[in-house]
């Protein structure tokens, strides 16, 4: 997380300075995940850089696939109903077989066999650096499924990010449309990109995307404990939307002393799910809510109240605080301004700056005075002004405001 999503807090500012900043946290959502996929469905404005979604997992939490297949079914969905500004989806297939996410998009329901129309493969997993067509003297390597074949191209140099982002580019303006023709793309492993290219060039990859007038979305997977913290803030730095998959319960692939404990006491299907949107105005939105992985895909549920605390940890770490407490409170409101009309009718004697000192009739009387009252136990703070010396030209504590009617 960088710096620039969060506002400044200066020091004599206060608890109202922290609740008027640029950062909101919510405990739940009930459409949490509903609001992400719409976020990616809507896209960008003219002018603006598509929104960018970053879903992270970790070996201790392996729900991150499970998250992006949720987004891609959703988005697919929207898609073919028209409900989506974007004519169709390139998903670039790192991690698993073009076959795979057919058979995924059937199980859900979606009409795979026009897919043509609004969906292509570009298969970088089944030769990534072409070793098999090069053992093959060139053959074609050509999927078994018809089906598969009609909606997946094969890519064979996944090194070179220039032909890369140009093949995405070819492949999105295939898609027919009216007017300009947008498109969404997937990605479904970051991870797996960064095993043959620098962090600079995936970057350099994945800003071209997001400031492509013909990309109207994008979101990818990285498995987050693989990389170092720089290369996950800049992955954050360039997402709009951030997601992180939590597990709930310890993963069954931690190693524990414990041998009478088998693997299904530890393997668990429920998690939390972290999401910070930065959204168009500038302000930075915490969600959090639960998940469960079903066969049929995940399902997301409110967290309880005792557990929807979430924004302790937002409380930036300072050397004052950001609220007051009561007794702060009731001191402030109890001081009364030199110039502060209290609406009572009666007098108020405000002294001016002009009135030597012999003046007064008594010395240890307070020169700023008013009629309002004797509240001596109300508790009331005064301010009390004594002149340095009666030599003083008038003119050196003369009031500035002095020709302003207050």
């Amino acid at each position: 997380m960088v710096a620039q999503d969060f506002p400044i807090l200066f020091s004599n500012c206060g608890a109202k300075l922290f609740r008027n900043s640029r950062l909101e946290s919510v405990k739940s959502l009930p459409i949490m995940a509903e609001s992400i996929c719409r976020a990616l469905r809507d896209g960008a404005l003219p002018g603006e850089l598509a929104p960018a979604l970053t879903i992270k997992d970790s070996i201790n939490s392996p729900f991150g696939f499970n998250a992006f297949a949720h987004v891609l079914a959703q988005l697919s969905s929207n898609i073919l109903a028209g409900k989506s500004h974007s004519r169709g989806l390139v998903l670039l297939a790192f991690s698993r077989s073009p076959a795979y996410y057919v058979e995924l998009l059937k199980k859900r329901g979606l009409n795979v066999g026009s897919s043509t129309k609004w969906i292509q493969i570009l298969d970088c997993y089944t030769d990534p650096l072409g070793w098999k067509e090069r053992f093959m003297e060139g053959e074609k390597i050509s999927n078994v499924d018809q089906e598969v074949s009609n909606l997946s191209h094969l890519c064979t140099n996944v090194r070179d990010m220039d032909k890369l982002f140009s093949s995405i580019i070819t492949l999105g303006k295939g898609f027919v449309g009216e007017g300009t023709v947008r498109f969404c793309v997937a990605v479904d492993s970051v991870t797996d990109m960064l095993r043959h290219s620098s962090t600079s060039a995936l970057a350099g990859l994945l800003s071209g995307l997001r400031s492509n007038d013909s990309v109207s979305s994008t979101f990818w997977l990285v498995h987050e404990d693989l990389h170092e913290g720089k290369v996950i803030a800049a992955l954050e730095y360039m997402s709009s939307i951030v997601a992180t998959v939590e597990a709930l319960t310890p993963s069954p692939y931690m190693r524990t002393s414990n041998l009478e404990n088998s693997y299904l006491e530890h393997s668990s299907t429920k998690g939390r799910f972290h999401v910070r949107i930065k959204r168009r105005n500038g302000r930075v939105r915490v969600i959090c809510e639960d998940f469960i992985v079903e066969p049929s895909g995940m399902k997301f549920t409110s967290i309880s109240s005792e557990d929807a605390v979430i924004n302790q940890g937002l409380i930036p770490k300072v050397q004052f605080n950001l609220q007051l407490s009561e007794k702060e409170r009731n001191d402030r409101a109890r001081v009364v301004l030199p110039f502060e009309h209290q609406g009572n009718g009666k007098p108020i004697q405000i002294y001016d700056g002009r009135r030597s000192l012999t003046e007064s009739k008594d010395d240890n009387t307070p020169l700023i005075t008013s009629e309002k009252g004797n509240d001596e136990g109300s508790g009331k703070g005064e301010i009390v002004y004594f002149r340095d010396s009666d030599d003083e030209m008038p003119d050196s504590d003369e009031d500035p405001d002095d020709d302003l009617d207050i």
